[in-house]
């Protein structure tokens, strides 16, 4: 294997020959990333029958997205800057181990405490994994070949947003929700022996110091970006993660329908993330921007409109493909942002996503307790258009002036 050059402090990444790209390994992680954001985002559609048979609130139980994402949010640079000497695939294989016993401990879990340390489990391995995924796109396809082998890993992320949510809700009304964990610890272990069978070796190559971490920080456009992350994936997360609830209580849909609002959400959310790349390929400010304004107007025809059904379909689809489209967007405007320190700032870029996942979902869940559905909704319009403003406004200056 040959090195190139890479910015200081990031260390060297081994790439392959140009007749070397392992494909097998590259849609293994993809197969890989499909089980952990599935598991991610699984309470989201159960989080109705999860709550009475533990016997706590929608918000209580919400805290199991919180607990993944805060941990998940310290995982990425942790690892990042610990990995050390160890061989590559085993830390990938330890990942997906973890997704496996999270799973099971999960579905047998007897309080919420129980599920909580099962969900951080989850976390630290989603969080590991993200931060590792265009190391390992580096090391197992040369460099003409990494935008394909970018694109095959991602590809886990987007079909996972189209079934988890619906696929959850169908499996849990049909097995219940224990169950339906079990089914997500089989689809974790059977990656898992796909990438034993096909992931190669891949011997350290050197991580970013901590001298990186703090230039990428000490960029505006790069705060910019963070800060709008922070602002909109909190609010989005807020109302996203309580959807179910609204849907029950407001149009007063049943499980099937809600099922498929969900599915909607997710093939929104998987058409909106080419449509944003077009529109970032120009601007990224501006298509991350309109991405946060086209989930408030959504949100706030839920909150005029979500007691007729067919309106509460519609905007629910219509917020997953403007959310599809947002993270597309600051990732491209982190890239450009701060080019010569893309593992450093791409690892924090993901702990802002992790924040602000676990921020949404403690005030979400206050809020869902405390003032009920439509006061989630409320939080989460008002919070998405003040982070459109934050990139439409200094982003977009900050873009007009590089």
């Amino acid at each position: 294997m040959s090195d190139i050059a890479t910015p200081a402090g990031l260390g060297a990444v081994p790439t392959v020959p140009e007749s070397r790209a392992a494909w097998p390994a590259v849609f293994s992680l993809s197969f890989g990333v499909f089980g952990l954001v599935t598991a991610e985002f699984l309470p989201v559609s159960l989080l109705t029958p999860m709550a009475a048979d533990l016997g706590v609130s929608h918000g209580a139980v919400g805290q199991a997205i919180t607990a993944t994402a805060v941990v998940a949010a310290f995982a990425g640079p942790l690892l990042v800057l610990g990995s050390g000497r160890l061989d590559r695939r085993i830390i990938v294989w330890a990942l997906m181990a973890m997704l496996v016993v999270s799973s099971v401990l999960t579905a047998f879990a007897n309080s919420v405490a129980v599920l909580l340390v099962a969900r951080a489990l989850l976390g630290f391995a989603l969080g590991g994994f993200w931060a590792m995924m265009t190391a390992l796109a580096l090391r197992l396809a040369p460099p003409a070949d990494v935008p394909r082998a970018m694109s095959i890993i991602i590809m886990g992320v987007s079909a996972a947003t189209v079934v988890a949510a619906p696929l959850g809700a169908a499996l849990g009304a049909l097995w219940g929700w224990r169950a339906t964990f079990l089914a997500a610890a089989g689809l974790g272990a059977a990656s898992l022996l796909v990438q034993l069978a096909v992931l190669p070796s891949l011997p350290s190559a050197g991580a970013p110091g901590l001298a990186a971490f703090r230039a990428a920080l000490s960029r505006r456009r790069v705060l910019i970006g963070f800060a709008t992350v922070i602002i909109v994936v909190s609010g989005h997360f807020a109302g996203f993660t309580f959807i179910r609830p609204f849907l029950e209580e407001v149009p007063r849909l049943d499980v099937a329908t809600i099922s498929m609002a969900l599915l909607a959400f997710g093939v929104g959310g998987f058409l909106g993330n080419p449509a944003a790349g077009l529109i970032a390929a120009r601007s990224p400010a501006w298509a991350g921007g309109s991405a946060a304004l086209l989930i408030g107007a959504a949100a706030v025809v839920l909150v005029l409109f979500g007691g007729t059904p067919a309106v509460a379909f519609a905007a629910v689809a219509v917020w997953g493909f403007a959310f599809g489209g947002f993270p597309v967007s600051v990732s491209i405007w982190n890239a450009r942002a701060a080019p010569d320190l893309a593992e450093s700032s791409g690892a924090l870029l993901a702990s802002s996503f992790q924040v602000a996942i676990a921020s949404g979902a403690v005030i979400g869940g206050l809020l869902i307790d405390g003032v009920g559905p439509h006061g989630v909704i409320v939080y989460a319009a008002s919070a998405v258009v003040l982070g459109a403003g934050v990139m439409l406004g200094l982003g977009r200056r900050a873009e007009r002036s590089a």
